[in-house]
């Protein structure tokens, strides 16, 4: 494992699993959304957002989470990743997680990435896109789905997928790395 793609629904745990894999194996991280979402949550232009992972993943080792497929950021991970970690635990956990990271981060203003910070106002919004609760809810579906469909693509079929669907099973998943 040199080139590691941690994937999942918003809420699966894929910073924290990365940084863990990352840390086990002496690889730089990256996270996704560190560098799309700029100051006042602006997001990165498209060319360069996929200009940055792409010198990346340029690396000979490294882990990268997060998904990003409209953004053309996904295929450049992918393409150079030669293990895939699908963390897929259900709706029910992933649910929970997003609500009380949520919920946290408002009470605390903790700093997410490039200064922007969970405004409480937007737990109360209804779009999906400003309210992350939300987002997990009506997109947790489809990435699932995404990804079943993927391991069937022929594109996957070099790479090594874990998919994770437990607490346990990403224990020891890490364990397993030494």
């Amino acid at each position: 494992m040199r080139r590691i793609a941690v994937v999942g629904s918003s809420g699966s745990g894929k910073t924290t699993m990365a940084r863990a894999i990352a840390e086990r194996l002496g690889h730089p991280h990256l996270e996704l959304d560190s560098v799309f979402h700029q100051p006042d949550w602006t997001p990165l232009p498209d060319d360069e957002f996929q200009d940055v992972v792409g010198s990346f993943v340029a690396g000979e080792r490294w882990v990268v989470d997060g998904n990003y497929t409209s953004h053309g950021v996904n295929d450049i991970v992918l393409d150079r990743a030669d293990t895939v970690v699908w963390l897929d635990p259900p709706r029910t956990t992933v649910m929970r997680r997003v609500v009380w990271r949520s919920l946290r981060r408002s009470v605390t203003g903790e700093e997410l990435w490039n200064g922007n910070r969970e405004r409480p106002g937007n737990l109360v919004r209804w779009a999906p896109e400003e309210n992350i609760i939300r987002w997990t809810w009506t997109r947790f579906e489809h990435t699932r789905t995404k990804y079943e469909a993927r391991l069937v693509d022929p594109r996957w079929q070099p790479l090594t997928v874990h998919r994770l669907r437990t607490e346990e099973d990403g224990r020891v998943f890490l364990a397993d790395l030494g």
